[in-house]
């Protein structure tokens, strides 16, 4: 109700109690005249002469008690992942339910939201429509294709020096294999994918990556002396490695973000350490959007128990 319309609404209420009490025994014959119950006009009343003109406003028809509402530490959880990670209503409703137990649905979680004016995302993370609608997919089995990239980190302020994050990710699973170098060439790009091999717990058959240099003729043949696969995507089309891509996003937006790099970039061994524990994170904790709320590694022991590993 707008300024106006609730300064109508009480010179008109107001009209009514004058009116009435002009001439005597005037009072039913006000209510009928301007379409109101005597039962209304003197709780108008009563109001009126508690209050004056502040009672003859409408009282707010919430309930004074909600015993089945969501508790205030819940709505807090709520609030403080959507404002600081931008988490959408099943995310919220996911990180509930796996990490303080409680079971609130999609639409609770939006409610809320929008109670507090927090159910829009800033115009940088809004959705932007597809000119051609992508159709999501993934590998059948662990292992059977790994896509593999480079993220360029911030440069050290005061230094031209920068750091490479490498990233490996399971097609099927997502899980991921993660580590920083301090230069980004065929020879760290190797001793990347020899860790990843020795890291993850399934045989791999195909690693896909861009055609950047890091990845060429020396990388290439390593990986095939490995008895894996290597295949480049085409030229300008990253949405080819669109597993990878997202994945650092994510690491944008729940690491790098609210990372202390103070002290940290100066030591790779320590900045290798923090990355290591946000990768044991998402891959063992993180509920997953498109797994369904899993995380990588409930998916990965789920294939295994559906017998779906491939053979060497």
């Amino acid at each position: 109700m707008t300024k106006a319309e609730r300064t109508r609404l009480l010179t008109w209420r107001f009209k009514i109690l004058q009116q009435a009490t002009e001439a005597p025994r005037n009072v039913a014959r006000t209510c009928r005249y301007f379409g109101i119950s005597r039962k209304t006009y003197y709780k108008w009343k009563r109001r009126y002469d508690e209050h004056r003109e502040a009672g003859l406003c409408d009282r707010p028809r919430t309930p004074h008690r909600s015993p089945r509402s969501t508790p205030r530490e819940v709505v807090g959880k709520i609030l403080y992942l959507r404002q600081t990670y931008h988490f959408g209503p099943r995310r919220i409703a996911d990180y509930l339910k796996r990490f303080h137990d409680v079971s609130l649905a999609m639409s609770s979680v939006h409610r809320i939201l929008r109670r507090h004016g927090m159910h829009r995302l800033p115009a940088n993370l809004k959705h932007r429509p597809h000119g051609v609608r992508w159709k999501r997919y993934e590998k059948p089995q662990p292992g059977h294709r790994l896509q593999l990239d480079v993220k360029f980190l911030e440069r050290i302020p005061g230094t031209q020096k920068r750091l490479y994050q490498f990233t490996a990710i399971d097609d099927c699973t997502r899980l991921r294999v993660l580590k920083v170098y301090d230069a980004c060439n065929q020879r760290t790009a190797i001793q990347f994918i020899d860790e990843v091999v020795r890291r993850l717990p399934f045989r791999i058959h195909v690693i896909q990556t861009d055609n950047g240099a890091e990845f060429q003729s020396q990388f290439h043949w390593h990986v095939e002396g490995l008895d894996i696969r290597h295949a480049y995507i085409r030229p300008r089309t990253p949405h080819l490695n669109g597993k990878v891509e997202r994945s650092h996003r994510v690491d944008d937006e729940e690491f790098y973000q609210l990372l202390d790099k103070d002290g940290i970039t100066d030591d790779i061994h320590l900045f290798n350490e923090k990355l290591r524990e946000w990768e044991d994170y998402y891959n063992y904790h993180r509920p997953h959007g498109a797994l369904d709320g899993q995380t990588p590694y409930e998916r990965m022991v789920a294939k295994i128990r559906a017998g779906v590993l491939p053979t060497s």
